[in-house]
């Protein structure tokens, strides 16, 4: 299924049922009177976050959605029934924007979630509403308000614990297949990944959920390479998973460039817990490594992990401190997530 997270789409709510201008006539029954009902409400256009989705593929192809009309009230004093409301199933993390991209109207954090968009117009009122003690046959009705109509935007923002971040080439769609069950597009070229992927690590008796932006490039928070829209995707993880290609020539000015991007973009992604970690150790020598490690050091004091998804070295350690991390919040002052060894196997793909 291919991926979109963004799509532009035209909605319309129905319009209200006319009211109707109506008299009693029955025989042997005098001066009757008004018995005109209203008009039924138009149908409202609802937006519901649902489970099983995660692209808004399903809205590039099909952009315009019409609620039905409400239907005309009737003689004795029988209102319109209700059009029927349209919903759009979104998947969750979608935001919903005014045709300006800028206004929200909806943000769908959780399945089940239901917001109405756009409400339909109300009934036109019948002839009995107009009844008064001066007025005793009212021969005024009104038709039914018309609906809402207007495009609006939907940008999907992936839902996950952690992100990961980094140049082109730097290992991250890598690391998602080796740790996850996920398949992304690998090659030896940069900018393989086109769009984000999610993955799901089991460690223990625990998961958490990973996603993969494709790599930033300097200028990505004014949307240079799309970065803009990529950097959309991990505001919401709770933790920032950054890898630093080994084998480049400069491991600390890569570091430096994609906490400028983070900076510039805003969306509070500077001032996420991060982690990072040194790809591609099995392409490097001792002498390397430690050189690495001393320069980087001097910028980062805190732990730096080294790792090679292909020979699976410091994978386990990197998930540990992750896992820690994630379940920080809920852990007890007491409780420690288990190390290898303690009752587990270790950690496996979910």
């Amino acid at each position: 299924m291919k991926f979109l997270d963004q799509a532009k789409i035209h909605i319309k709510s129905g319009d209200g049922g006319a009211g109707c201008c109506s008299f009693r006539r029955e025989a042997y029954v005098e001066y009757g009177g008004p018995d005109g009902g209203d008009g039924g409400r138009g149908g409202h256009v609802i937006a519901e976050c649902v489970d099983g989705l995660n692209t808004l593929i399903d809205y590039r192809y099909k952009q315009h959605f019409k609620a039905k009309k409400g239907y005309a009230g009737a003689g004795r004093q029988k209102s319109g029934a209700s059009g029927t409301d349209i919903i759009l199933k979104l998947p969750k993390g979608t935001q919903v924007f005014e045709e300006d991209n800028r206004t929200i109207i909806a943000d769908l954090v959780e399945v089940g979630q239901r917001v109405v968009i756009a409400r339909g117009g109300d009934g036109g009122f019948g002839n009995l509403r107009y009844k008064t003690s001066t007025n005793r046959a009212p021969r005024k009705s009104l038709p039914g308000w018309p609906g809402i109509e207007k495009s609006i935007w939907l940008r999907l923002k992936l839902i996950a614990d952690v992100g990961l971040v980094g140049l082109p080439n730097a290992g991250k769609s890598t690391l998602l297949s080796t740790i996850t069950r996920a398949k992304p597009k690998i090659a030896d070229y940069p900018f393989t990944t086109l769009h984000p992927n999610l993955g799901v690590v089991g460690l223990f008796d625990k998961e958490f959920v990973i996603a993969d932006i494709p790599g930033l490039i300097e200028g990505a928070h004014k949307g240079l390479g799309l970065g803009d829209r990529f950097l959309g995707h991990i505001e919401r993880c709770n933790v920032l998973l950054h890898l630093i290609d080994g084998t480049q020539p400069d491991p600390l000015v890569a570091y430096e460039t994609i906490r400028k991007e983070l900076t510039e973009y805003g969306g509070g992604l500077e001032k996420k817990f991060e982690i990072v970690a040194i790809t591609k150790a099995d392409a490097l020598t001792e002498e390397q490594t430690q050189e690495i490690m001393t320069n980087i050091r001097t910028l980062l004091p805190r732990p730096i992990h080294l790792i090679s998804a292909p020979t699976k070295h410091g994978i386990e350690d990197l998930l540990l401190r992750i896992l820690e991390k994630v379940y920080e919040p809920m852990l007890a002052p007491n409780l420690k997530v288990p190390r290898t060894g303690e009752g587990s196997s270790g950690w496996t793909p979910v």
